[in-house]
């Protein structure tokens, strides 16, 4: 019988956003196969203790799984050191996890992309990391799966030897950086990955994934992606502890299975060229940017 990987599901405060990502996970091809671990964080003010109760009731009688465990803290630990701590977990015990935060929700062959990419690159050292999610990239002819050198953390996969590179230490991982480096890290300035490293590094955010990001990078690894989105965030309505109330990353969840994974272990240069025209675009005119600031601050 073949093995499938666990998933992690890390939970905190938000019943409605919980229950939609368990219904659509029921509804995945080999979800009646697959382990659910439900990772519940702790209360951070009695102010969170109803609606972290309301959660944990909902997450108590969950079905449609081989087996469901609930993890539950007893104090707030904050969600990178969640992910961390249960990602470390289950890799050491089974090889290898899939990954889900509260907010997302999936097509119904997620599951199966994530299983059948994992036991097709489980040797190749390179290859790090396999993200559902991809921007709504728009009139370019891309394959259906292909490498890219960042890592997303909308719904992802990893393996026991690619986690085992992951670099906690941000002080660490900045000494290795030259100004070459950081372009290429920031997709030549069209992301803000490095900004997030040094406010990490200033306690002005506390990723987890912009470490994790960074450590497959270092390691000249890559990501394994589609180039239709299998999972949307439904978590930027202003409820999450990082994200804010935006729609530029909103897509289309791909309804149909993935059959073409890449021969070739390298980024695929013509997805490079469309993410990077996309993070380019994005981000407009400097008063669209203002605009938007100011709307997520409202």
């Amino acid at each position: 019988m073949q093995s499938f990987a666990p998933i992690a599901l890390f939970v905190y405060n938000r019943p409605e956003h919980t229950r939609r990502t368990l219904k659509f996970l029921q509804q995945n091809r080999l979800a009646d196969e697959s382990r659910l671990f439900i990772f519940s964080d702790g209360a951070k003010s009695t102010k969170d203790q109803p609606l972290v109760d309301e959660v944990r009731n909902l997450i108590q009688n969950v079905e449609g799984f081989r087996s469901v465990e609930v993890i539950k803290r007893e104090t707030n630990i904050g969600l990178a050191e969640s992910i961390i701590s249960g990602v470390s977990q289950l890799v050491k015990e089974y090889g290898k996890v899939i990954v889900f935060e509260d907010d997302l929700i999936t097509s119904p062959y997620t599951l199966q992309y994530f299983n059948d990419a994992l036991k097709r690159y489980r040797a190749e050292e390179r290859v790090m990391h396999i993200g559902a999610y991809m921007y709504p990239l728009q009139g370019s002819d891309l394959p259906e799966t292909f490498f890219y050198r960042a890592a997303t953390s909308w719904g992802w996969a990893t393996w026991d030897r690619a986690w085992a590179q992951f670099q906690p230490d941000v002080n660490v991982l900045m000494k290795q950086f030259t100004s070459e480096r950081i372009k290429q890290f920031s997709i030549e300035g069209t992301m803000n990955f490095w900004r997030q490293m040094r406010h990490y590094k200033s306690g002005k955010n506390d990723s987890w994934a912009i470490r994790w990001y960074a450590s497959i990078f270092l390691a000249n690894g890559l990501t394994l992606n589609p180039a239709y989105s299998l999972v949307n965030n439904i978590g930027h309505d202003g409820s999450g502890i990082h994200s804010g109330i935006n729609d530029i990353y909103n897509v289309v969840i791909n309804p149909n299975p993935i059959t073409q994974f890449p021969e070739k272990v390298e980024e695929n240069r013509i997805a490079y060229l469309a993410i990077k025209d996309f993070l380019k675009k994005r981000k407009g005119s400097v008063w669209n940017r203002i605009k938007r600031f100011i709307k997520q601050k409202i």
